[in-house]
């Protein structure tokens, strides 16, 4: 059974706060198509914060999503995500936005397969990734953009049972310098990265993190709500 497949077949699964109905979460479009999304915007993590819970208010919401294979000029703001070659402007997880220390949960069974803070501007900061064997599978799930103190009391191999509380989502101060939410993804082979993983890519390599990287809300099975 391939890994999308496996997904499907998954059910009733939170990455936060599970007394949050996906009811209560509204779409958000951070690509160029959005016309509030400026350079300015986003260059001020008070300003976008305001922006988002705004946007959720709106929505007669409680938590914001989307973002999976989605062009982002957001990324322009900070050099991690450019060089002289390429540009990495294509996000391949699902964020999902709420307040700073909403509860983070497993998607699934799992052990803590890493965890590292990956400091920097536009970084994930506090990060946890877990390793799930479901089926005879093995895949991982990382959770990005967490608190200082998600990190500081678990151990590689640390067991989680699907729905267990594993962290919380971080501030501006320690998670990139982002409005607080969480970078939800799922990778199939990992390979010798740990507690980080791209998040965001290179139109030139999109189709290997696309395969490598499924779309979470397989998982979640979030409906498109705006």
């Amino acid at each position: 059974m391939d890994l999308t497949e496996l997904l499907l077949k998954q059910n009733d699964v939170h990455v936060i706060d599970r007394g949050i109905s996906y009811e209560d979460y509204v779409h958000l479009d951070l690509s160029p198509e959005n016309n509030d999304i400026s350079e300015d915007l986003v260059s001020d993590s008070d300003a976008f914060s305001a922006y988002v819970e705004t946007y959720i208010a709106n929505g007669k919401a409680q938590v914001a999503y989307g973002g999976y294979n989605e062009k982002r000029q957001l990324y322009k703001r900070s050099d991690l995500f450019s060089d002289k070659d390429q540009e990495r402007d294509i996000h391949i997880g699902l964020d999902i936005w709420s307040e700073a220390e909403t509860p983070v949960l497993a998607a699934l069974d799992a052990k803590v397969h890493s965890f590292n803070f990956n400091s920097g501007h536009g970084n994930y900061g506090p990060t946890i990734v877990l390793e799930h064997n479901i089926e005879g599978k093995t895949f991982y799930t990382l959770y990005g953009h967490l608190s200082v103190e998600s990190i500081e009391d678990i151990e590689i191999g640390d067991v989680f049972k699907k729905g267990q509380e594993i962290g919380f989502l971080g501030d501006a101060s320690v998670n990139g310098d982002y409005p607080p939410h969480l970078h939800f993804q799922i990778i199939d082979d990992i390979d010798d990265y740990f507690g980080d993983h791209p998040g965001v890519c290179s139109a030139s390599d999109l189709d290997f993190y696309l395969k490598n990287c499924p779309d979470p809300n397989l998982l979640l099975q979030i409906k498109h709500t705006t």
